[in-house]
């Protein structure tokens, strides 16, 4: 039970870190600071969906947005009005094109078709370790988004669907992203994850010791593509239309950039590494604009806000191989100095009432 409450305490000290940039964001920002703030919430929402597998199962997955994906166009799909759709989607197969199934229904359904079709997919992957099951991942990114290129009669091809409904607030979105990090908390101090992390460091020995590592990993990948599922969910019914490029190699490295950076071993290292690699490419983006400085016009730089990413990434790499925050949670390294400080503090007493 003290570990349940440890577990929950830290993840609320990430989830309060969290909704203050939501609060501050609702109370004092513009639409268009808000938009931001609301996309760094999916994004982080997907990062941490991208920690639960990743983290604890120690495989380099890219295939992760493509949950976002599935989700977001099966949402969009059956949430779009009917009138819309009898344009946009008049061919649409299995008569998806007449109907119009009320939202709430839509985002469950959206759901329960992301977690089948991720234990589908889980059920296999799960057979492979290392770079096999890291191309397996990659190979799964890019079938989705060839099937969602070519099926043009349910998904518009490379034209992108429009009309959905727009119902995501940003609220919405501080809430979807607390209840995640508190989820992947959880999860990753549960017997479960500690089972899936000891046997990601040692397989044959997790073997011997009884550990069903197969199991653990598809627990962990259907949770990873449920949560992603809810940043596909927001992001669809936030922006309004969707296309697949929305759902590929972009948003694919721009997550995993964020996970690495943090630390991919904590659900501290997901929430760390999202706040600087946001607020790094917003200030890229206003840099590459050539804004003007203190007086000094700065140049046009298209482009810096893919060098600082690849910059970030390789700095990182070299002084911080284990992300920013490393193997362990904020409260953990906090709760670890208190303990080195208190036996300090103890030892210097006890040495000082000796002389």
């Amino acid at each position: 039970m003290s570990n349940f409450l440890q577990s929950v305490r830290g993840a609320l000290i990430l989830g309060v870190a969290v909704g203050v940039i939501g609060v501050l964001a609702l109370l004092f920002a513009e639409p268009f600071y808000q938009r931001i703030v609301f996309i760094f919430m999916v994004n982080l929402i997907a990062v941490i969906g991208l920690q639960v597998f990743m983290g604890n199962a120690d495989i380099t997955n890219y295939g992760h947005i493509s949950f976002m994906g599935i989700a977001a166009y099966a949402v969009a799909i059956l949430a779009t009005p009917a009138a819309i759709k009898k344009t946009s989607l008049a061919t649409a197969p299995f008569g998806l094109g007449t109907i119009e199934v009320a939202l709430p229904i839509a985002i469950l359904i959206a759901l329960a078709l992301t977690v089948l079709i991720a234990f589908l997919v889980g059920t296999m992957l799960v057979r492979q370790s290392g770079t096999p099951a890291s191309i397996a991942t990659l190979a799964l990114l890019v079938i989705v988004h060839v099937v969602i290129m070519n099926w043009v009669d349910l998904t518009r091809g490379p034209r992108a669907i429009y009309g959905i409904p727009v119902k995501a607030t940003l609220g919405m979105a501080t809430i979807c992203a607390i209840l995640a990090i508190v989820a992947a908390r959880l999860f990753r101090d549960s017997s479960w994850g500690l089972q899936l992390r000891a046997a990601s460091e040692n397989i044959a020995a997790a073997s011997a010791m009884g550990v069903r590592i197969k199991r653990l990993r598809l627990v962990a990948w259907v949770v990873s593509a449920a949560i992603c599922g809810v940043a596909g969910i927001l992001f669809a019914l936030f922006v309004g239309t969707i296309s697949p490029k929305s759902f590929y190699f972009d948003l694919t490295f721009l997550t995993l950039a964020m996970l690495v950076v943090g630390g991919a071993y904590s659900v501290s290292g997901a929430v760390l590494g999202s706040i600087v690699v946001t607020f790094g490419f917003e200030i890229m983006r206003y840099l590459e604009n050539g804004p003007q400085i203190v007086g000094l016009k700065l140049p046009t730089m298209f482009g810096l806000t893919g060098i600082f990413l690849g910059a970030i990434i390789v700095l990182c790499m070299i002084l911080r191989p284990r992300g920013l925050v490393g193997d362990d949670e904020i409260d953990e390294i906090w709760r670890r100095r208190s303990k080195n400080r208190e036996r300090s503090e103890i030892s210097a007493n006890a040495s000082g009432a000796a002389q």
